[in-house]
């Protein structure tokens, strides 16, 4: 029987070594090195990413990377923001000039398959549409026929538009414009008849138009645009950690866990899966590389999903858009999270 029971462990140790292995990330390991987290981020949206009169970041984009900073370092200002166009997110990205990129960037099947990077869970679900001038008593986008119409380059709003268009036999006249400055310049000297974009940056336009109420947002949406958090391919540990770092705030919204009771819940709760999630039994943060308190972390450093929404984009803010589809699971939206166990 010793035989046996000898190769047994062997298999056994050897099943341990590669488990081990597989918590290693070069992108991580980096990232701990360097000692800041390098978050590739919009230039100008507000609602996700703006600066401040102090010249901080703030947004709804900017807190997911302070959160993931926290998560990694248990100090969520280790983070370097990066700001870039949605014409060299994705280059500057392969390129190693960011550890990712948490911009309002959709996940579609080509950009999955064929940039050589991998898009992780939704945060934020989004559709296109288009705003027009108020004045112009436009009641649907059939009325924008002829219309000059801006767009930003290399995003999916350009490609829906023209195939929207073309399919319905109708022309326009596209202005293409790469920062958002230049959008607001052109819609407020009257360059461009209206906007496309998806609903979420149309509200951010909008919002800071020098005369809000001289737009309207038409009420058609045109797509599905989930916006993810993208990374290079090749790292699945980092993967994993991008996933259920976004698992995790939807996951405290659900369970009740918030910025300001997160360490009394993790001190006091008996409940098995909130123990697991804010690391009072370490299993799961072993198993992504990460402290056992990654996602408690994390939360006391920004809140919850629901918290981080209402602070950017919620009935208080400017923007001032319904959760719709970004409410959790429980309350009729699409936001779910997998069990943390």
């Amino acid at each position: 029987m010793r035989a046996p029971l000898a190769a047994l462990a062997l298999c056994v140790a050897s099943a341990g070594a590669m488990a081990q292995s597989t918590l290693t990330s070069p992108t991580l390991n980096q990232i701990r090195q360097r000692g800041t987290l390098v978050c590739g981020v919009n230039a100008n949206t507000p609602g996700f990413t703006t600066i401040d009169s102090r010249g901080e970041y703030r947004g709804m984009v900017a807190d997911l990377c302070r959160g993931l900073a926290a998560s990694i370092f248990a100090d969520a200002t280790k983070v370097r923001f990066v700001p870039l166009s949605f014409a060299t997110r994705f280059t500057a990205l392969s390129a190693g000039e960011v550890d990712l990129l948490f911009l309002t960037s959709t996940m579609t099947v080509m950009r999955d398959t064929t940039l050589g990077l991998r898009f992780v869970e939704p945060y934020f679900y989004d559709g296109h549409g288009f705003m027009a001038r108020r004045d112009a008593n436009v009641q649907n986008v059939r009325g924008l026929a002829g219309a000059t119409i801006c767009l930003n380059p290399g995003t999916t709003n350009e490609q829906i538009t023209a195939e929207y268009f073309r399919a319905q036999n109708l022309t326009f006249r596209p202005v293409l414009l790469e920062q958002n400055e230049q959008v607001l310049a052109a819609l407020s000297a009257g360059r461009c008849d209206a906007f496309g974009f998806d609903a979420s940056g149309l509200a951010a336009m909008r919002s800071s138009l020098p005369s809000p109420n001289d737009w309207v947002i038409l009420p058609e949406r045109f797509s599905k645009e989930p916006y993810t958090a993208v990374i290079r391919r090749g790292d699945e540990r980092w993967f994993e950690i991008l996933r259920w770092f976004t698992y995790a705030i939807i996951e405290a919204e659900e369970q009740g866990i918030t910025a300001a009771n997160a360490e009394e819940m993790r001190r006091s709760s008996r409940d098995a899966n909130i123990r697991r999630l804010l690391g009072a039994v370490p299993e799961v943060g072993q198993a992504l590389g990460l402290d056992p308190a990654w996602a408690y972390n994390a939360i006391r450093a920004i809140g919850n999903y629901g918290e981080l929404y209402d602070r950017s984009l919620g009935p208080n803010t400017p923007l001032a858009m319904p959760r719709a589809q970004n409410e959790i699971w429980t309350r009729g939206g699409l936001l779910y999270a997998p069990p943390f166990r």
